[in-house]
């Protein structure tokens, strides 16, 4: 059996008082980082074969179900915002369309033909690298899509939360974040979820990082979508350029993002 399947360490939930609930709860999420770091050698390897293939022009895509694939959904919508990379550069596609991010659909994990369809539908190709999320290790949806994924020469890899599984198994370059049993047994949104989470912000904030969308410790390509950002790039370039708050603001009002605003001073 698989270790996100085994019998909670915690018995009689239902008699604990809400401050040992939470404590319990609490202590085993402690163990998650640990599980994480475990794992930095396999997700070392990944971000290599991300960066590369995306300096030839590629994409990166999530597939999953259930809170795997909504995960892979979170962090890819978070890179353009955070980065400022076009919204097709990193894709995150679940089992079961978009509908499935806010209610479940039934057996749509279960279809193991259907996340190649999904992932044609966006022209994946061999310059792109299609990573499964799967906090089990054996959803069919993820282990079919990573298999045709391989039949076409595609780069494949995985971030999973048991030893040794079906989808790590397939995947070129597997992440296997062992996170143990859950509080609640079977809750995989739980520690494995969290698990996952951490996985997916060290990769793709790595990535980035590695493809120059970082400067010093900065988002200097974030997009500006609303007053906190403003203010935040205003301070980035006052940081940056030791310039007063009414200079950054101009320049950042004048060329519209972070990069550009810096640029454009050191080359007057």
């Amino acid at each position: 059996m698989s270790t996100t399947e085994t019998a909670s360490h915690y018995d009689h939930l239902e008699k604990m008082s809400v401050h040992e609930l939470l404590t319990n709860i609490n202590k085993e999420d402690k163990t998650v980082p640990l599980a994480v770091e475990k794992a930095i050698p396999q997700l070392e390897k990944l971000v290599a074969a991300v960066v590369a293939k995306m300096r030839e022009g590629g994409r990166l895509f999530y597939i999953g179900a259930g809170t795997s694939g909504r995960l892979g959904v979170l962090d890819a919508s978070e890179c353009p915002p955070t980065f400022g990379v076009p919204f097709d550069m990193v894709i995150g596609i679940m089992a079961g369309g978009d509908t499935a991010i806010r209610r479940a659909v039934e057996f749509a994990e279960d279809d193991d033909q259907q996340a190649i369809r999904d992932l044609d539908a966006y022209g994946v190709n061999e310059k792109d690298v299609v990573v499964g999320i799967a906090a089990s290790g054996r959803t069919p949806y993820v282990i079919g899509g990573l298999q045709a994924c391989n039949d076409r020469g595609i780069t494949t890899g995985c971030v999973v939360c048991n030893a040794d599984s079906k989808v790590a198994a397939v995947a070129k370059f597997p992440v296997e974040v062992v996170t143990g049993p859950e509080f609640l047994t079977g809750s995989t949104r739980m520690k494995a979820g969290t698990g996952q989470k951490l996985a997916l912000n060290m990769l793709t904030t790595s990535v980035m990082i590695q493809l120059g969308k970082v400067k010093g410790n900065k988002m200097i390509d974030m997009q500006l979508t609303n007053y906190k950002l403003v203010d935040r790039g205003t301070r980035m370039i006052m940081d940056e350029l030791n310039i007063s708050e009414e200079k950054a603001r101009e320049l950042l009002d004048l060329h519209g993002s972070v990069r550009a605003a810096i640029t454009s001073y050191y080359n007057q």
